[in-house]
C-alpha cells in the first residue's frame, strides 16, 4: 500500500464544534486501543532525569501526554512540558492534573514547524503521537531536521500502514464512532508508516541511534536517540 496524505476532517473543524469535541473523545479511545501511551512512556521514561524538558508536537488537548505522564509518574521525576498544537485547546483541568504529577505545563498555540524553526535547542526529548502522518515528505523531512538539532531524544508513535489496520479503521462504526472519526481513521492509516520510512526521513548522520518498527497491530514506533543520550 503506497503512502498517501489527505486532509482529515477534524483539522477543518473549529475546536468548539460539537463534531470536533466528539472526534477528540473518540480519538482518546483509539489511542487506548492502540496502546500508544504505553509505547511512548516506555521509550520516554528511560530518557528522563529530574527536571527534564520535553516538547510534545501536535499535542491536541493534552490528554495523551497526561496518560504518558501518569505511566511515568511513579519514578518521581519533575518535568517541564511544552504542549505544541495549532488549536491550543489544553483545558485548565488537564493542566491541573499535570501539576499533581509534578509536571509543569506550557500550552503553545503554534504550527509545529514554525515553532521548531525559532525555538532554541536544549530539549531532553520531543514526542509526537499520531501527528507525523499529516506531513508530505518534504515537510516531514523539514520537521525532523529541525527537531534533530533541538533535542537529544525524539519519539513518534504513528499509524501503522497495513491492510489489516485499514480494515480495522473501517470497523470503528461498530464502536459508536462518528463519521468524522471513521473518515479520519482510514485517512490516517493510508498516510501512516511502515518499514524504515521515518528513519530514512531523519537527517543522515552517525550521531544518532535509530529504532523503528511495529508497536502492536496498529501502531508504528520511531525512536531517535543522540549517541550522547544512549
Amino acid at each position: 500500500m503506497l503512502r498517501t496524505v489527505e486532509p482529515e476532517w477534524l483539522d477543518t473543524l473549529e475546536a468548539s464544534d460539537p463534531r470536533a469535541r466528539r472526534s477528540r473523545r473518540e480519538l482518546r479511545l483509539i489511542n487506548f486501543v492502540m496502546g500508544n501511551a504505553g509505547s511512548v512512556a516506555r521509550a520516554l521514561g528511560d530518557a528522563l532525569a529530574d527536571g527534564a524538558r520535553i516538547a510534545d508536537l501536535g499535542a491536541g488537548d493534552g490528554t495523551f501526554m497526561l496518560r504518558v505522564a501518569r505511566k511515568i509518574h511513579p519514578r518521581g521525576r519533575r518535568v517541564e512540558l511544552m504542549l505544541v498544537d495549532r488549536t491550543g485547546v489544553i483545558g485548565a483541568e488537564t493542566t491541573a492534573r499535570f501539576r499533581e504529577l509534578h509536571w509543569s505545563v506550557t500550552p503553545l498555540a503554534a504550527d509545529a514547524i514554525e515553532w521548531l524553526a525559532r525555538v532554541p535547542a536544549g530539549f531532553d526529548a520531543m514526542t509526537a503521537n499520531l501527528f507525523l502522518h499529516h506531513f508530505e515528505p518534504p515537510a516531514l523531512r523539514r520537521l525532523l531536521a529541525l527537531a534533530s538539532v533541538r533535542t537529544r531524544v525524539f519519539i513518534a508513535c504513528e499509524p501503522r500502514r497495513s491492510r489489516f489496520a485499514l480494515a480495522a479503521s473501517r470497523a470503528l462504526g461498530f464502536a459508536g464512532c462518528g463519521p468524522e472519526t471513521l473518515h479520519d481513521a482510514a485517512v490516517s492509516v493510508r498516510a501512516g508508516f511502515t518499514g524504515r520510512e521515518l528513519s530514512r526521513a531523519w537527517p543522515a548522520t552517525q550521531d544518532w541511534k535509530l529504532k523503528e518498527g511495529p508497536a502492536g497491530l496498529f501502531s508504528h514506533l520511531f525512536i531517535a536517540r543522540h549517541r550522547e543520550a544512549v
